[in-house]
C-alpha cells in the first residue's frame, strides 16, 4: 500500500500564493508519475499538473505560468507551488500517485484526502 499525506491549502486573496505538498510512503513501489487533481463544487474532478519520475510535467491549460509542480524523488514528495491565484481556483485539492510496485510490475493510482484551496477577497 502507498499513504499519502497532504499538506498546504488554505484561505488567499486573489493574486497570492500556496504551496501544496504531498509525501508519498510504500518502500515496495517505486512512485512513478505524481501529481494533483481538483474538484470545484459542481464540477467534475480535473488534471491540475503531473509530473514523472524522470522530471517530465504535464500542466493544465488554466494553470499554466501560474502554477508550477516539482517533485523530490529521494523524498517521494510532489509540491504543488501556485501563484496569482483566481477566484476560480478554488477547489478541493488531491494529491495522487501512479505507483509500480516493484516485485510484481503491477501499477496502482493511490489519491490523498484532499486539501481545500479557497481564493476569495
Amino acid at each position: 500500500q502507498v499513504q499519502l499525506v497532504e499538506s498546504g491549502g488554505g484561505l488567499v486573496q486573489p493574486g497570492g500564493s500556496l504551496r501544496l505538498s504531498c509525501a508519498a510512503s510504500g518502500s515496495s513501489f517505486s512512485m512513478d508519475v505524481m501529481g494533483w487533481h481538483r474538484q470545484a463544487p459542481g464540477k467534475q474532478r480535473e488534471l491540475v499538473a503531473d509530473i514523472t519520475s524522470g522530471g517530465s510535467t504535464n500542466d493544465a491549460d488554466s494553470v499554466k505560468g501560474r502554477f508550477t509542480i516539482s517533485r523530490d524523488n529521494a523524498k517521494n514528495t510532489v509540491h504543488l507551488q501556485m501563484n496569482s491565484l483566481k477566484p476560480e481556483d478554488t477547489a478541493v485539492y488531491y494529491c495522487y500517485v501512479e505507483a509500480r510496485e516493484l516485485m510484481s510490475g503491477r501499477r496502482f493510482a493511490y489519491w490523498g484526502q484532499g486539501t481545500q484551496v479557497t481564493v476569495s477577497s
